[in-house]
């Protein structure tokens, strides 16, 4: 065997086997062998027969037997029957309503079975309506050890493998068990330098792929997964720390600080800048006076005033020229700043806001999406409630595109239209990328004006991370917080919703409608009768809801809908007429635009809270964090379990989304934090995120590492392991 292998060439898979090992993505023996268990089933767990007693909830491991189906004899209720034997005894198992399981287990297999015992005059002892998964049949090998007296050969317990439809655990285990018998693991070359794996007491490979998916005790498992999990974050650390070390080898400007003029700009807003926001600008000063460009992301709640943040630092980099090694002004000309939103509707708004910042500079800005083009200043423009821009006289896209490449336009803002090659800039000195979580270096190259000349680089988010998994993500970028509100912002009174309370809710949300405010209602599917299987059927869905909202609670008002399956144009459509009042009441999927100012929204309601996790309830709650009336948000669930309740009262007390997402990702598990598996890494590395030393360790040895080798050429295999993986994680 070679690791490279093809499964066909070693294993007989028939065509739906095949499919379920693509759908996994396990092509080759390498992916077959890095198949690791999901968990392992503890055989110390499992009760001997003989020892059981009426009322107790046990877990056995036996064999089946008289696999039969009938009806009751007076109820005529259908049933399964089975006699379940260990070297003890045995024990009558009954299945009613469920005779099916009767035909679908094999007389004579080894399963485990968990349930309640019971004992009549009737059955006897008897197990009713146990739980039997089929991933815990074990293997033959197994079976025959611990009903035959003989040691058995996992004394920890057997591997269970996550499955697809037309492959099995069952299949896995026998599979990979062949694999590691084999040379080509025994003679298997480690790909980790053998001082890391020494420094943090990590098993070598060959012995941790045995142990992983073969321990002796419950010890050889946890050391196994905790290798392969520093591995995975080390990887990424590694992917992460190349991508920052070369960017940084271009050459950037070097710009001089006009403090004078910032405090100016400073001093004109409404209102007076926080400590976290002055600490996030000083910061980014410090780093365009550096030799090398900026690398830095900023995460900061809704409403907590990252705009305010790139502004100023915007205005820093148009008022400054760059400087020679000697402190001389190098005669560049007045350099520009890209700013780049994910929408059409975000960057209009980001449009306006900066017009108001900007317009007793005499500083030009212009906008530019896919539906158009913009210029500030404009003699057509005019305002409207003092806050929206109407009868703009539309920009020939070549004119603007002539004034971008001659230095014209300092402040260009628009969406990805942006790094089209239509686009050059003359003296490209900022990149800002607006509520992106991931923008590649290939696509920050594409702003930059020459090969050797890359601008400085301010990512920014609401999304709340924590801070294991933005240290590795993120692992390029320098991290900056921003972990204040404005004064003024009021608290957003979140409160839990029982069904019963839905009437009183209502008449909250009325008065505050009829005082002219608005509201989203976000529901977690878009119809009745959608396929995804992980949403169940009594699930509001916003086509429904917003029939009944219109027709049974609140005919008066205006109401529309929001979701991922309408076009962008429709979307952009929709959140724009929500943002100029044309529509009272917004029901959305959980799609609602990310950063969109609507400070007249200043309610929200969460349909099926329980079914989001807590980082995803604090960002949709952050949709009405956006003024200082006061905000509501009510969270209708369903919560039956004390451990969703408490998540929930979490959100209620919590104002930070930096401690929610801590917390999230401490309750809701590996994989599913913000409520899916969204960033692209295993289950395995998502327990590795959760420890902050294994991450800085990772992440330590990384840079050392790359700091003094960019290349890795001392350490070929370590290289083309890396290179194999084309690490690309979803950021999006």
């Amino acid at each position: 065997m070679k690791l490279e292998d093809k499964i066909e060439l070693h294993f007989r898979i028939d065509i739906n086997q095949k499919k379920a090992l693509n759908t996994l993505g396990i092509k080759t023996l390498r992916d077959l062998l890095y198949h690791f268990p999901t968990r392992y089933s503890d055989i110390s767990e499992v009760r001997n027969i003989n020892t059981l007693t009426d009322g107790e909830n046990v877990t056995i491991l036996g064999k089946l037997t008289d696999l039969k189906t009938k009806k009751g004899f007076k109820s005529k209720i259908p049933m399964g029957e089975a006699r379940l034997s260990d070297l003890t005894g045995s024990i009558n198992i009954i299945w009613f309503h469920q005779p099916y399981l009767a035909k679908m287990l094999k007389e004579g297999s080894t399963v485990r079975v968990t349930g309640k015992v019971t004992e009549s005059k009737t059955y006897g002892l008897t197990l009713t309506n146990p739980e039997i998964n089929k991933e815990d049949i074990l293997p033959i090998d197994i079976h025959d050890s611990l009903f035959n007296n003989k040691e058995a050969e996992v004394q920890f317990g057997f591997p269970i493998y996550s499955e697809s439809r037309g492959i099995t655990s069952k299949w896995f285990y026998h599979a990979i068990q062949k694999i590691l018998k084999d040379d080509c693991v025994k003679n298997i070359t480690d790909y980790i330098p053998v001082e890391i794996l020494n420094t943090y007491k990590l098993p070598a490979l060959h012995t941790a792929l045995f142990w992983v998916h073969m321990p002796q005790k419950k010890e050889h498992a946890e050391i196994a997964r905790k290798r392969f999990a520093f591995e995975e974050v080390f990887f990424i650390q590694l992917a992460r720390q190349q991508e920052r070390k070369k960017y940084e080898e271009n050459f950037s400007y070097k710009l001089k600080i006009p403090h004078k003029d910032i405090g100016d700009f400073v001093s004109r807003f409404p209102f007076t800048p926080t400590k976290a926001q002055n600490d996030a600008i000083n910061t980014i000063l410090e780093d365009f006076v550096k030799d090398k460009p900026m690398s830095r992301l900023i995460e900061g709640d809704v409403g907590s005033g990252k705009t305010f943040v790139a502004a100023t630092v915007a205005y820093a980099v148009i008022k400054n020229r760059p400087l020679k090694e000697n402190g001389e002004s190098q005669n560049f000309g007045n350099l520009q700043v890209a700013y780049m939103a994910p929408t059409e509707v975000l960057a209009t708004q980001l449009f306006e806001n900066f017009i108001k910042y900007f317009e007793h500079t005499g500083i030009s800005i212009a906008l530019m999406t896919s539906s158009g083009c913009r210029k500030f200043p404009s003699k057509s423009a005019r305002w409207e409630n003092g806050s929206q821009i109407k009868d703009w006289t539309p920009i020939a896209k070549n004119q603007l595109l002539k004034w971008i490449k001659n230095g014209e336009i300092p402040i260009v803002i628009g969406t990805h239209s942006l790094i089209s090659k239509s686009v050059e800039f003359k003296n490209l000195g900022l990149v800002i990328i607006d509520e992106q979580h991931r923008f590649g270096t290939n696509q920050r190259m594409k702003l930059a004006k020459k090969e050797g000349h890359v601008p400085h680089y301010l990512s920014m988010t609401a999304t709340p991370i924590p801070r294991t998994l933005a240290l590795t993500i993120y692992g390029d970028l320098d991290l900056t917080i921003i972990d204040q509100m404005p004064e003024g912002r009021k608290q957003v009174i979140t409160e839990i919703v029982s069904e019963n309370k839905r009437g009183k809710a209502y008449e909250e949300i009325k008065k505050e409608l009829e005082a002219g405010r608005q509201l989203y209602v976000i529901c977690p599917k878009i119809a009745d009768g959608d396929d995804d299987e992980k949403i169940k059927l009594d699930v509001k869905s916003v086509t429904t809801e917003a029939k009944r909202l219109k027709k049974d609670i609140f005919p008066n008002y205006n109401i529309d809908i929001m979701h991922s399956k309408m076009t962008k144009e429709k979307k952009e459509k929709v959140m724009r007429d929500f943002a100029e009042k044309k529509i009272d009441i917004l029901v959305s999927t959980s799609v609602i635009e990310v950063g969109v100012n609507v400070p007249n929204a200043t309610m929200i309601i969460i349909e099926g809270a329980e079914r989001f996790g807590l980082a995803q309830l604090h960002q949709l709650r952050g949709r009405v964090i956006r003024s200082n009336h006061q905000s509501y948000c009510y969270l209708f669930a369903d919560a039956k379990s004390d451990k969703t309740i408490d998540r929930l009262k979490a959100l209620t007390k919590a104002a930070s989304g930096f401690e929610l997402a801590e917390l999230d990702l401490q309750l809701r598990g590996a994989g599913l934090l913000s409520g899916d598996k969204q960033w692209g890494i295993t289950d395995l590395g998502m327990e590795a995120i959760k420890n902050i030393k294994m991450v800085e360790a990772a992440r330590t040895e990384a840079i050392k590492m790359i700091t003094t080798d960019v290349d890795l050429k001392s350490f070929p295999l370590l290289s083309k392991t890396l290179s194999e993986k084309n690490l690309k994680l979803h950021f999006e």
